[in-house]
């Protein structure tokens, strides 16, 4: 397990991998050493391909995805490639190994109407309410990720200028901000977060009942309790606002390097799946619509 927690250390701190990146990758690495000690009655350093092939399908065998056993071929390779760079093997057991298959899932979208009337829901009588319509005006007005929300601080917002500054992983990045979301959190700041805030030298922009910084799990049951007052089939996560944000704004005409930059992906692969979208509800609107489709 040694080699284990080098590898995570290596992966924090000279790959600068996110939290989640780092977690996944460490618990495939760690499952598979667990699978060939119990099956092979051997460990990390001795493994060949034919036994990460023979993991591989019994993760299949267990009814694991397309797309778990894909990231851990991703999660394996990595991690013997760092054990190639530090001397300990000479050759990746993982390198030739194919993975299956994966059927591409493109991301729930809202539609403009769902997402008016989601925003709709939080009725601005008490401080609950007017906090809860600022974030999600916020989200999406920006489409920043969850972890972003709720990392804000006050000096992050810059509502004179209509913009937030939304910081992840060492880069920054400005992102402009409507009329009504700037309106939403004028209110929210100025007449409601102080009543909230527990310390008077609180600095997070967003925070829960009890005068503390907004948790992920907290903001996770507000998009829930909305979605269900809403009555929206579509199961909403509070990425489905960030993903809804990019297809409205391909959809309006915005070019993909502004909406990368919006989106502060590193790679225009990851903004591309949008164009996909956008071109999978056309197709759909055409043959619902078109007389001889």
């Amino acid at each position: 397990m040694e080699l284990i927690e080098r590898y995570g250390a290596y992966l924090a701190g000279e790959k600068h991998a996110s939290q989640n990146t780092i977690s996944s990758y460490l618990r495939d690495v760690t499952q598979f050493a667990e699978y060939l000690d119990n099956t092979e009655g051997c460990g990390l350093l001795e493994a060949d391909s034919d036994m990460v092939r023979a993991y591989m399908s019994w993760m299949q065998g267990r009814g694991k995805s397309a797309a778990s056993v894909t990231r851990f071929l991703a999660s394996v390779k990595s991690f013997y490639n760092y054990l190639i760079s530090t001397g300990e093997l000479d050759s990746n057991p993982a390198k030739g190994v194919a993975a299956a298959k994966v059927e591409r899932k493109y991301p729930e979208i809202l539609t403009n109407k769902e997402v008016e009337l989601f925003l709709e829901q939080p009725q601005c009588v008490d401080a609950k309410g007017f906090r809860d319509h600022a974030m999600l005006e916020l989200l999406y007005a920006t489409g920043i990720r969850v972890s972003e929300l709720i990392s804000l601080n006050l000096d992050d917002l810059n509502l004179a200028a209509g913009f937030i500054r939304c910081e992840n992983r060492g880069k920054e990045r400005i992102i402009p901000l409507y009329h009504t979301a700037v309106k939403a959190l004028q209110d929210y700041v100025k007449n409601i977060r102080p009543q909230l805030i527990a310390d008077s030298g609180e600095q997070a922009l967003f925070v829960n009942m009890n005068g503390e910084r907004m948790s992920r799990q907290g903001f996770w049951k507000i998009i829930k309790h909305y979605q269900e007052m809403a009555g929206i089939q579509k199961e909403i996560t509070p990425h489905t606002l960030r993903h809804s944000f990019a297809v409205h704004l391909l959809e309006n005409g915005a070019d993909l390097r502004s909406i990368q930059e919006m989106l502060g992906h590193a790679d225009i692969s990851s903004t591309q799946i949008y164009t996909h979208v956008v071109k999978r509800q056309l197709k759909d609107v055409y043959q619902k619509a078109h007389p001889r489709a």
